[in-house]
């Protein structure tokens, strides 16, 4: 099943991906100057846990235009990112050289990086903003984290908050589903079309997507031997009394635990 997910969604995202990002962000040349300017300000999330990006290494999984990864680079981190999309690793290429720094972009399938071993570990995984919902099982992405995480190092999930998902019509979230445990696999629009305009959206692809609970994500992580140190729940810009988004870090601890089922 996640073969035909990752087949499908790569479709999408390399349909007019780039072509949405120059509308939203500019060309290359412009994204690079606002990001100069404000590159803390893309990482407001995360800094406070991982301090001083400088001479860290950070991999940032699923990390589309590269927005995070260059912000990361212009404060010193070692930045890589895996994508499935060329069109994003295109345009995330374009604005750190305009930027003048340099990543790492690797366009591929996160659960299939080729020579994945030569990459060695990392101090941080960051993975943010829409991405659980293309895996069709958690423990097989999560896997991948431990993998590349040194000892101690850090796993930061920034996502859609599954209350959001369910309930709330946001401005990233305009269908709630109203079951917040369905976990049936559904043709969705791709992220991006959105910022496109309305005569070519029919051109783009559909992504097939799945639904997690909270409860499924913070099992799968603990499965994976994390130690789960804070998950921080984010208010919504159009309605603040509920949760849009959220941020869940865990550390890669060396610990041996019994079954949770002796």
């Amino acid at each position: 099943m996640q073969e035909k997910l990752s087949s499908a969604n790569k479709m999408a995202w390399e349909t007019r991906a780039y072509q949405a990002w120059v509308r939203e962000f500019g060309t290359p040349d412009e994204l690079a100057v606002k990001l100069k300017a404000d590159h803390k300000h893309h990482l407001r999330h995360w800094l406070k846990y991982i301090g001083n990006p400088s001479g860290k290494r950070v991999l940032n999984l699923l990390g589309s235009h590269g927005r995070k990864a260059i912000a990361l680079a212009l404060l010193g981190a070692d930045a890589t990112v895996v994508d499935i999309s060329e069109e994003n690793r295109l345009y995330a290429m374009q604005t750190a050289a305009a930027c003048g720094v340099h990543i790492h972009y690797i366009c591929s399938d996160v659960l299939n990086i080729p020579e994945e071993e030569d990459l060695g570990v990392f101090d941080i995984v960051l993975m943010e903003f829409g991405v659980l919902h293309y895996f069709s099982d958690l423990s097989s992405i999560f896997s991948v984290v431990r993998r590349k995480l040194g000892k101690e190092g850090r796993f930061i999930l920034t996502d859609f908050h599954p209350f959001a998902r369910t309930w709330m019509k946001t401005n990233n979230l305009k269908d709630p589903s109203g079951n917040y445990f369905d976990d049936r696999i559904k043709e969705g629009e791709v992220a991006f079309a959105k910022l496109l305009p309305e005569e070519v959206r029919s051109e783009c692809r559909k992504v097939l997507v799945k639904s997690w609970t909270v409860g499924d994500i913070i099992s799968a992580i603990g499965t994976e031997g994390f130690v789960i140190r804070t998950f921080e729940e984010i208010p919504g810009s159009t309605d603040p009394r509920f949760p849009e988004f959220y941020t869940l870090i865990a550390d890669r601890i060396e610990l041996e635990l019994p079954s949770i089922h002796p």
